[in-house]
């Protein structure tokens, strides 16, 4: 045991795939923080953990069926000259699905604006029900991922509770600060848009490259984060004159 524990090898693949780990997880991160915004604020916190710990579980049931999994990559039928498999139709609905996610919230943030309209509250059960939904096919991309950068199940299943410890960890300050700038709030939608069309190509076996997209997204929130802090300092400025005044 203390052997494995000091091999060098197993923990440069630890860290390496906890932090890709992490990286796939924004996605999830973006998701739930959106779709929680519709409960009371006293249900956002449960069911942000509750969508994040059946993550960890879903994700740790997948490590645990290895060769189910990877069996869901082998070809299940052809059509229009496309071999397809179970994990490509996976993809297309969990693509799908967040498309439609992101269209619909994108619309009601605009009418909610413009027509003074205000937000339809959720269930609770909705909400971790949608938040299932993409667990499904964040998990599975995320499992197959490790699959492919060890064959050594235990960094596998240290790598995901670490990472899924930090989306913990992280989700609260992200939902809230998404949850403060409506700005913000529309470009996570708009990143979810892009993760759906990323998830839509690699089902059709089109693969994009993530860093594109997070590269994107990484330059729009900069972009934010500078009228921000323009927006913050002109309000401080106004207030300052007006003490003056």
């Amino acid at each position: 045991m203390l052997e494995f524990l000091a091999d060098p090898q197993i923990w440069a693949s630890f860290l390496t795939l906890a932090v890709l780990e992490i990286i796939l997880g924004i996605d999830n991160i973006i998701f739930i923080a959106i779709a929680t915004e519709k409960l009371p604020e006293a249900q956002r916190a449960s069911a942000r953990r509750t969508g994040l710990i059946l993550a960890l579980l879903l994700r740790l049931v997948f490590l645990a069926m290895i060769s189910w999994i990877i069996g869901l990559t082998a070809p299940a039928f052809s059509a229009f000259g496309l071999v397809v498999s179970w994990r490509d139709l996976i993809l297309l609905g969990g693509g799908l699905f967040l498309l439609y996610k992101a269209t619909i919230e994108i619309h009601a943030a605009i009418e909610e604006k413009e027509e003074g309209h205000a937000i339809k509250a959720a269930s609770f059960a909705a909400i971790i029900g949608q938040i299932i939904i993409l667990d499904l096919v964040f998990s599975l991309d995320s499992v197959i991922t490790a699959v492919g950068m060890t064959n050594n199940l235990p960094v596998m299943y240290a790598a995901v509770i670490v990472a899924v410890g930090t989306m913990l960890w992280a989700s609260g300050p992200i939902s809230g600060f998404v949850h403060r700038h409506p700005t913000v709030k529309m470009l996570a939608l708009a990143f979810l848009l892009l993760v759906g069309v990323a998830l839509i190509a690699d089902g059709l076996q089109f693969h994009i490259p993530r860093g594109y997209l997070y590269f994107a997204i990484a330059f729009s929130l900069g972009v934010e984060a500078l009228n921000l802090l323009a927006k913050r300092r002109h309000a401080k400025k106004a207030g300052t004159a007006k003490d003056l005044a």
